[in-house]
């Protein structure tokens, strides 16, 4: 399952499970605090979202990931913030490279980004969408033009709009956004501070590999960052074939001020437990 089939499947198996309060019975020694955690809700979503920000609470975890407008007052609630935020309706397949799509859009980005600025976010997510046919030069043309008035109220906001990266090979077929050097030329044609990329580990692993040599090389370009285990994108743990420990401690060295969160979809029953492994190793 990738992101964009859970979020169609979310409503309905959220409701249904009761997960059991552990936060009580168990303690977690502090973390270091060279890493913001943060966590993506969808990936735990037989979880009900009270239950997974209590549980994130109690391990140290910051933030939970990719939550719409009606979500962010319940992260709130545990004095949790969500650093990177939907403000937009259309899926990962439709996005700025689409001109048909851009007043759509800017509609709704102009709606939502004054919300994310009003409950304390800074960082909103968009997706090039799918290519379908486009060349990546007229892709990347289609994208500057569609969020040159995003960001002008991205700006007004102080919010950073941040394109995901994420591989065309296996989970997201025809995505234009598939290698870090195509999102740093958007950047670049857009020169705008309120505009960055969300580098996927797992995603750009599968597209390019050389993972730490892109981080230590385009760095400024990166807002946040999302983990996954290679192949499968489940635990990231010894079973997979990249070594986070490294990764994280090049993500510090780079001075990196903004949130890691894990992506990974638990393939372990206690997927709580797993959650909290997973901060381990990248607690560095």
């Amino acid at each position: 399952m990738n992101r964009q089939q859970a979020l169609k499947t979310m409503a309905a198996g959220a409701a249904a499970v009761t997960i059991p309060d552990f936060t009580s019975a168990m303690s977690f020694a502090p973390l270091k605090g060279n890493i913001n955690h943060s966590v993506c809700q969808w990936c735990y979503n037989s979880i009900p979202l009270d239950q997974l920000c209590a549980a994130s609470k109690a391990m140290g975890i910051k933030s939970i990931d990719l939550l719409n407008s009606s979500q962010w007052a319940t992260a709130a609630k545990y004095g949790l913030t969500c650093a990177m935020a939907y403000a937009h309706e259309s899926g990962l397949e439709k996005g700025f490279n689409d001109l048909s799509l851009h007043e759509k859009l800017l509609k709704e980005y102009t709606a939502n980004i004054p919300k994310a600025a009003d409950a304390g976010l800074k960082n909103v997510i968009c997706f090039s969408g799918n290519a379908n046919g486009l060349s990546a030069e007229q892709g990347l043309e289609n994208c500057a033009r569609g969020l040159e008035p995003v960001l002008k109220v991205a700006a007004k906001y102080n919010m950073t709009v941040s394109m995901e990266l994420l591989n065309s090979k296996v989970d997201h077929k025809d995505y234009q956004c598939d290698h870090t050097p195509w999102g740093v030329k958007l950047c670049d044609k857009l020169g705008s501070i309120n505009f960055k990329l969300l580098y996927d580990i797992y995603h750009m692993q599968i597209m390019e590999g050389d993972v730490i040599a892109t981080i230590k090389k385009y760095s400024s370009y990166i807002s946040h960052y999302h983990t996954g285990g290679v192949p499968g994108r489940n635990e990231i743990d010894e079973s997979q074939e990249l070594y986070y420990p490294a990764i994280m401690r090049a993500i510090v060295a780079t001075g990196f001020k903004g949130y890691v969160a894990q992506e990974f979809i638990p393939a372990k029953p206690d997927k709580l437990a797993s959650l909290r492994i997973a901060i381990g190793i990248c607690d560095v």
